[in-house]
């Protein structure tokens, strides 16, 4: 019996240090497994990371498309001495306005008055005004931002304060689009016929402001002729842009670019949504439009 006892306490122990070397082998493989976890999250992390890097460094960078003329001709000089002499015949030298960037905005006016004594008189008076627009990546490209300037340029000559018969006309074959705007204005010297053309080509809008009146008893002028005359100012000066960039053919002939839809530079920006100004002010028969 004793015996029994004996083998029977020695097989116990056996089994508790079964247990205690089975646990004790147990615990590196589980520290191993733990480890070999930590490792693989901590390299997907880094995967990841990289890859979101590798995607924003490839993401390329917001553009847009460049604009198509990069300068203005002289305002002074973008109309031929003929044009002048049959719009102004007794205008003088004209008088450029201020600008404080020749290559994007500028304008020029004459005035002509045809003295005829107690006959009465004839007067004119012509502005010519451009605006150029540089693309830019939050507005828009170059031709779109003209686009937009030459529709409220339009809209601002149609709602001119005191006019009278306002018509309103599609004027084809001058840059890209052209419009022309006919109203009268009553003034204490006498009725003023206004004539504006506004027109746009590739980036840079142009704007031909164009009346006469008869003066002291004198007839009116016809405004059929003045309008006339204001069309093909407006496209001779169309012309004068496309030149002054090297482009010939059909630009400078007023025909319409491929691409019939540009933000100005920094200095014309800031007064993009005025019309230049410098004759106009002076001018008796037009009534600066209300800017918005």
């Amino acid at each position: 019996m004793q015996r029994r006892a004996q083998r029977e306490q020695r097989d116990q122990r056996a089994k508790r240090l079964h247990r205690v070397l089975v646990c004790a082998a147990a615990v590196p493989v589980m520290l191993v497994a733990a480890g070999c976890s930590s490792d693989s999250g901590s390299g997907d992390s880094t995967d990841k990371a990289a890859k979101a890097a590798a995607s924003a460094s490839a993401s390329p960078s917001p553009t847009v498309e460049a604009a198509a003329y990069g300068k203005l001709p002289e305002p002074c000089k973008a109309l031929s001495k003929k044009t002048l002499k049959d719009l102004v015949p007794e205008g003088k030298s004209g008088k450029e306005g201020k600008s404080d960037d020749i290559s994007t905005r500028g304008n020029c006016s004459w005035n002509s008055l045809d003295n005829n004594g107690v006959k009465g008189s004839q007067f004119r008076w012509l502005n010519v005004s451009m605006l150029r627009f540089e693309s830019d990546v939050a507005r828009g490209p170059a031709d779109k931002l003209a686009q937009e300037y030459f529709e409220k340029q339009v809209q601002d000559a149609q709602a001119t304060e005191g006019a009278k018969s306002t018509k309103s006309e599609p004027v084809p074959g001058t840059g890209d689009e052209a419009t022309a705007v006919r109203y009268e204005l009553k003034k204490k010297e006498g009725t003023f016929k206004q004539q504006t053309v506004v027109a746009r080509v590739e980036n840079v809008v142009v704007t031909i402001d164009f009346n006469g009146a008869g003066l002291a008893g004198d007839k009116s002028p016809s405004a059929d002729d003045l309008m006339k005359d204001a069309k093909k100012a407006a496209k001779e000066a169309v012309a004068a842009v496309s030149e002054a960039n090297g482009a010939g053919g059909g630009k400078a002939s007023g025909a319409p670019s491929k691409s019939p839809s540009g933000s100005p530079s920094k200095s014309a920006s800031k007064d993009a949504s005025d019309e230049p100004s410098g004759g106009a002010s002076k001018s008796p028969s037009k009534k600066p439009a209300s800017k918005s």
